[in-house]
Formats: structure tokens, sequence, C-alpha cells
């Protein structure tokens, strides 16, 4: 290396050294200069925001009796909301207790349950959906006060869907009723009814899961005199 120096002319030696020197001031500029220029604007920023993050901080600080009463006034409401929700400690039971509101109403109003099925429940922050699915068959008045009862219930009750069908024949309409015969059941309706229960975890894990075809609570076959759809 020695050798190769001394063979250089003056110009090839100040080429070589003039080289090397931009090279070091490349190497200084991407190594040095441009993380310390990067780091004095970021201390920048900090110093400009933290005035404003302290600020903010101050003005929770004094909101801190206004948020306390907030809260206290939501678990109030929360806790006044609980006779509402269906009893249960696991959405199973729950649902138990949605299929035996269901068939009461059902039968305060004269229409027959057919079936019923209890779906997946979906927790929803503290709460659980528990719905249901069944099949009631009725006259039109009937199934109206039905469904309006659902509605009004003294728990949180909603209907996701509804669909009916008719089942009108004119023989059934034009033959005379019998001593004891059941009244001729002119619509079927199919409906999810839903409704709502204190999620005891509170926290956002799956809700125990329910087969599709795990509790029809009844199945009963067509009243004499029905049409089959």
């Amino acid at each position: 290396m020695k050798r190769i120096w001394e063979r250089l002319s003056k110009r090839e030696k100040g080429l070589v050294i003039g080289s090397c020197v931009i090279l070091l001031l490349v190497l200084a500029r991407y190594f040095l200069i441009v993380p310390y220029l990067g780091h004095r604007e970021w201390v920048k920023n900090q110093l400009e925001i933290q005035p404003q993050l302290l600020e903010k901080n101050l003005r929770f600080i004094n909101q801190k009796a206004e948020i306390e009463a907030g809260v206290e006034r939501t678990r109030a409401e929360l806790k006044a909301l609980e006779s509402s929700l269906i009893s249960g400690d696991t959405p199973s039971v729950s649902a138990s207790s949605l299929q035996d509101m269901v068939q009461t109403l059902a039968t305060k109003e004269g229409t027959q349950v057919i079936t019923t099925r209890v779906l997946n429940p979906e927790v929803m922050g503290s709460f659980t959906k528990i719905p249901i699915q069944l099949e009631v068959g009725g006259q039109i008045d009937q199934l109206a006060n039905f469904i309006k009862g659902i509605g009004s219930a003294e728990k949180i009750l909603i209907v996701n869907e509804l669909n009916i069908r008719s089942l009108f024949t004119p023989a059934a309409a034009v033959r005379p009723p019998g001593v004891g015969q059941v009244p001729v059941q002119t619509l079927r309706a199919s409906l999810i009814v839903s409704g709502f229960a204190r999620n005891p975890a509170a926290s956002p894990k799956k809700a125990e899961p329910i087969p599709p075809n795990a509790a029809t609570k009844q199945d009963k076959a067509p009243a004499k005199g029905e049409a089959r759809p």
C-alpha cells in the first residue's frame, strides 16, 4: 500500500485525499448531522405539545367532580334498568326464562306456540342479547295483540324479524264450529324475539355458545282442523 502511495504523483495524491475528505463529510452528514437535526426537531415539537397536554390534563382535573357525578348518574340509570332485564346467571337460563315469558304472553292472547328455538347470544358491552326464534299460529287479531304485548312487556323485548303467511282456506271458513273445537288458525307467524340480560363477567368475552338445535321449548302438531302449510 505504501509503495502504491509513493508511486502516485502529487496531483493524484491530492485527488485521493480530497475524495476521502468528501466521503467523511457525507458519512458525517448521514450518521451525525441528520440524526442530530431529527432529534432537535422532535424536542422542539415536544416542547410545543407538552403545554397543550398539561392544559388538557388540568382541564380534566377541574372537571373531576362533574365526571364523577356523571358516572354515578349512569350507574343509577343502569341499576334502574336491571328490573327490565331478563333474569338468569347464564345465557341458557336467561333464554329459558325468555321462552316462559313468551309462552305466557301467547297463552294470554290465545295464540298457539308451535315451536321455539334458542339462537346464539350476542355480548353487547355489559349486557347480553338473548334471541329466540318461535313459530306461532292464530287469527289476525290474536297475532296482532301478541306482537303488541311483546313491545309493551315489563321486560325489554324486541322483535328482530317477522314473517307471516296465511293458512286461510274457504272450506274452513264455511264449516260450522263444533263443541270444544279449536278455533281455526288463519295465520302462521315466524319471528325472532330478543331480550337483554346483564353480563356477569362484564368483559368482551364471547357468550356461552348454544347449539342451534339445543332447545325446542315445544314442538306441537297442528291443531285439529288446522290446514298444514
